[in-house]
């Protein structure tokens, strides 16, 4: 319950904020202090569930691992999230349709009638939250009645924890660097900055169908005042206008399918229910369960809300060619709001694949994933990277970087099976630190220099030898150096496309064009530190003239440093966090075993430890 509820106030607390000073409009002075107080507390507040939901979580992923069931479709639910705020236990939604017949009462001494043992049931977790109550139906399948509607419907697991962490670490940096760069109105800049983190938070913790949207949606609206308001260049409104109208219209596509899977579901259980791992439970067990032209038309219906579930995801990655909104977006957009987009908003995307389309539509993520998607990806990693080294405006091109490296993550998180989906997962959080932290630092060259083209400055590393040795780490972690964060998610994402076992694909050429992403990485960033950081000292104008240049102060180090720390922690120790991830980890990778087998794929067992 403690738990829960430090949950709805990491939820509502941002949002409140951001009202506050949303309607105060207090002094430039005060609007800071307030900001990164707020962030400070938001960050504790994390530090707090993270703390307490890793040990569960890792006790969860070690009994699984130890005591995996033999009959993992009726006693492992594809997801069982924890710190539900109002929970309940409720019995597993419902019964394989091929389950034995229970026995009838038998005649006991004195001709009484003894009724049978109970069948053997699994709890799972949800809520009792009601947002808007609908009809129930009564589910024929176990003969009780199922509660339906929109509900209030948060829970972490071993998915979004880490989502969820990063989303309180980037904020203060954010806060940091806006310090100096936001000088009008900031009260209303820091109050949409923490409504955004509100919305970016709700979507990880959603765990209701529509919930998850409303969230989604929301975040729009912040992003389109804080780059029409604060952007840095004339392009400012064209930017926040065209930022708005395509993810707006992907993701009403994306809203058609998830209301075409809860329909879908309706219409072949009679159960009415928008709960994520419910409709994920429904799709899982009637698919295993039947058999003939009543599997094809589930095998049917899923390339279809496939199709619609991927538009707004597609966009908000972006994959290629859903990418013409993000250079003018990324270069317009204030550098803080620039960090949030890099390192979180771009990950809403890759994190709606692995919480909807993977578990709702598995089938069609083996048959149509790597087929289409996979070569946009392919696609994207290469063109990301040559435009990325075309660059003159350092800030560009850290943003094309960012269409190569998570066009490898939907890559690994479509090779289907627990190494890419571990990895992927992975690299949202690895990605989020590494590209926050380069933006962040091109945000501090800002500070001190007019001009942040490549080809103005070089040589910097004899007058910021700081700032110098913070850009080269954080360069040498989006190359994946071995002992920084990038390098063991590539790993796992690599692995996984080797290991790949789709029908209509070979994953060892998805490999090699991600392996030579890699290569390319390492091509433009190395290239842009000789240019700009060594040789002879070349300085575009400073941005106040009459105050020498200076190296980093306490409060951007404050910033900066504690990124950089991360990224040498998981590089060092990954296994922290996989631990956290595993049991959830396994059980969408067993639903991607049982789509192969449907597929007619050789089945292989996924390598658990045996109790000894």
């Amino acid at each position: 319950d403690s738990l829960a509820a430090l949950l709805l106030i990491l939820l509502g607390l941002p949002f409140l904020g951001g009202l506050v000073l949303l309607i105060s409009r207090c002094p430039l002075r005060w609007a800071r202090i307030s900001a990164l107080v707020l962030a400070g507390v938001q960050l504790a507040i994390t530090v707090g569930i993270v703390a307490a939901a890793v040990p569960i979580l890792q006790e969860k992923s070690e009994f699984f691992r130890k005591y995996r069931p033999q009959s993992v479709v009726d006693e492992v639910p594809v997801m069982n999230p924890i710190a539900v705020p109002g929970a309940i236990r409720v019995p597993n939604l419902i019964a394989r349709a091929d389950a034995p017949v229970p026995p009838l009462p038998q005649s006991g001494p004195g001709g009484t009638m003894v009724p049978p043992p109970p069948p053997k049931t699994v709890e799972v977790t949800r809520t009792s939250i009601e947002l808007l109550p609908l009809s129930s139906r009564l589910a024929a399948s176990d003969n009780r009645a199922t509660p339906t509607g929109i509900r209030f419907f948060l829970g972490l697991d071993g998915i979004n924890l880490w989502l969820v962490a990063l989303s309180s670490v980037i904020l203060l940096p954010v806060v940091l660097i806006s310090w100096n760069h936001i000088q009008e109105r900031a009260a209303e800049f820091y109050g949409w900055l923490f409504i955004l983190n509100a919305a970016v938070v709700g979507v990880f913790l959603a765990m209701d169908a529509i919930l998850f949207y409303v969230f989604f949606e929301l975040t729009l609206i912040p992003m389109f005042f804080l780059i029409g308001i604060w952007g840095t260049g004339s392009l400012r409104r064209e930017a926040a206008r065209k930022f708005f109208l395509y993810t707006l219209s992907g993701s009403l596509i994306s809203l058609l399918g998830i209301l075409g899977v809860v329909l879908v579901c309706y219409d072949r259980t009679g159960i009415l229910t928008f709960s994520i791992p419910d409709l994920a439970e429904i799709v899982r067990q009637q698919t295993v369960s039947l058999r003939g032209d009543a599997l094809q038309w589930w095998l049917d219906a899923q390339t279809i809300l496939f199709l619609t579930l991927v538009a707004g995801f597609a966009v908000k990655i972006p994959l290629i060619p859903l990418h013409s909104w993000l250079p003018i977006t990324y270069s317009e957009a204030p550098i803080g709001v620039t960090m949030m987009l890099s390192a979180l908003l771009a990950k809403m995307g890759t994190y709606g694949l692995v919480r909807l389309c993977l578990p709702l539509t598995p089938d069609a993520v083996l048959s149509m994933g790597l087929p289409l998607l996979g070569i946009l990806a392919a696609i994207g990693i290469i063109y990301g990277s040559l435009c990325a080294y075309a660059q003159k405006d350092l800030k560009r091109m850290i943003a094309y970087s960012s269409v190569a490296h998570l066009g490898f993550c939907v890559l690994g998180l479509l090779a289907f099976n627990a190494e890419g989906i571990a990895g992927g997962v992975l690299h949202m959080v690895n990605h989020g630190l590494s590209t926050g932290a380069l933006f962040l630092l091109v945000g501090l060259l800002a500070e001190r220099y007019t001009s942040q083209q490549i080809a103005d400055n070089s040589g910097i590393w004899n007058r910021l030898p700081v700032l110098t040795f913070f850009m080269m780490m954080m360069c040498l972690a989006s190359v994946g150096l071995p002992g920084l964060n990038n390098f063991v998610s590539e790993m796992l994402m690599l692995g996984a496309l080797c290991n790949l076992r789709s029908p209509s694909v070979s994953g060892y050429l998805f490999a090699a064009v991600a392996a030579f992403g890699i290569f390319l990485s390492a091509w433009y960033l190395l290239t842009m530190l000789q240019r700009m950081f060594f040789g002879p000292l070349k300085e575009s104008a400073p941005k106040v003239s009459d105050e020498p240049i200076q190296d980093l102060n306490g409060r951007e180090l404050a910033a900066i440093a504690p990124l950089a720390a991360l990224c040498l922690f998981l590089g060092l120790f990954p296994q922290f966090l996989m631990d956290s991830m595993q049991r959830d980890v396994q059980s969408i990778a067993q639903v991607a075993e049982e789509a192969r087998q449907r597929a007619g794929v050789q089945q292989q067992t996924i390598v658990v430890a045996q109790k000894p």
